[in-house]
């Protein structure tokens, strides 16, 4: 909560742990994947060839005012940022991830926003949903959900199948009907 530009320097000074140090570790140790988005980190890795805690050792011996901590998969499932991450017999599977604090507020239609702002968090549920791919009883989950959050803030619940529609009408389509 420093001077703006502290969110800067943050990710300088990780980006340059990563690319000296933490590339050591990841060979030294046989991981597998290595993701990391600001300072949430997913370490992919073998159990017959790593051990997480002497990895997790070696990760807090980076920097003295870094503190990493563990979470580790349960039920062969993990939660990453907005997804939840299912490990099957043969492969990945994803899910959209809520935290339990999630509410499904957000500005009532009814408020005097500007649309636009209105319209900010429908497209952000909407894009969450269409950017990862979820399995079809997923999907109708996320997209009932969608929904309701829509319904409780005074919102059509058909505005999100609107927005589907314009989204999947191809731009070159439209240029040419006004054309013709």
């Amino acid at each position: 909560m420093g001077a703006p530009i502290s969110s800067i320097f943050s990710e300088v000074y990780l980006e340059s742990l990563q690319n000296k140090e933490v590339y050591y570790l990841l060979i030294k140790h046989n991981v597998t994947g290595y993701f990391r988005y600001v300072d949430d980190v997913l370490i992919i890795y073998d159990t017959s060839k790593s051990n997480i805690h002497v990895i997790l050792d070696d990760f807090n011996k980076l920097a003295p005012k870094l503190k990493f901590t563990l979470e580790e998969e349960t039920n062969r499932e993990i939660n990453y940022l907005d997804v939840t991450i299912q490990r099957k017999q043969h492969n990945l599977s994803t899910s959209i991830y809520r935290k339990p604090t999630t509410t499904d507020t957000i500005i009532p239609n009814d408020s005097c926003h500007a649309r636009k702002h209105k319209m900010a968090a429908i497209y952000y549920l909407n894009n969450t949903m269409n950017t990862y791919k979820l399995s079809t009883f997923d999907e109708k989950k996320d997209k009932n959900l969608t929904q309701q959050v829509l319904s409780n803030n005074k919102y059509d619940p058909s505005v999100l199948d609107k927005i589907v529609l314009k989204k999947k009408q191809p731009k070159h389509d439209t240029e040419k009907k006004k054309m013709g």
